[in-house]
């Protein structure tokens, strides 16, 4: 096996209760908003229209809730905790949408493992991580609960 192909994530057994880990930030763009209209067929005026979105309470256009959160998923991906381990993701539990995001916010995840379980069967486990996304004023935009099964350490 070449090193390209060794995970470089952590495997189920590294991950205790309590670890944390924040993420780099990531800017919202128009781009990401017509793809994300594009590739979902949300084009939700709040999101694709300008005018329009002058009339609402937020008095400009909004992010789509799922682009961000789908961001939110790649951010902790890129951290490479999970690269090559990951197995499944089984459950988003308690999300809340709290804040708008808009065009240009940046956002970041900050993570913390809340409980570990073991399933020795499928030589794996699963973590339950409690996220925070938060834009560049340090304002939480979202939160909520994964589930995720991780590789165990082979033997």
């Amino acid at each position: 096996m070449s090193e390209n192909t060794l995970p470089r994530g952590m495997y189920f057994e590294q991950f205790q209760p309590g670890f944390r880990l924040v993420t780099t930030g990531r800017t919202i763009t128009e781009a990401d908003v017509v793809a994300f209209a594009g590739l979902s067929g949300d084009y939700n005026q709040i999101h694709t229209d300008a005018e329009f979105s002058k009339t609402t309470p937020f008095g400009r256009r909004v992010a789509h809730g799922l682009l961000c959160l789908s961001v939110a998923s790649g951010l902790l991906m890129q951290t490479g905790i999970l690269t090559g381990t990951v197995m499944a993701f089984r459950e988003i539990s308690d999300w809340k949408f709290v804040k708008p995001v808009f065009l240009g916010d940046t956002l970041h995840v900050e993570m913390e493992v809340g409980e570990v379980k073991a399933l020795p069967r499928l030589q794996a486990g699963a973590l339950v991580i409690h996220l925070n996304v938060k834009n560049q004023g340090d304002e939480v935009v979202m939160k909520g609960v994964w589930n995720v099964l991780v590789t165990s350490r082979p033997s």
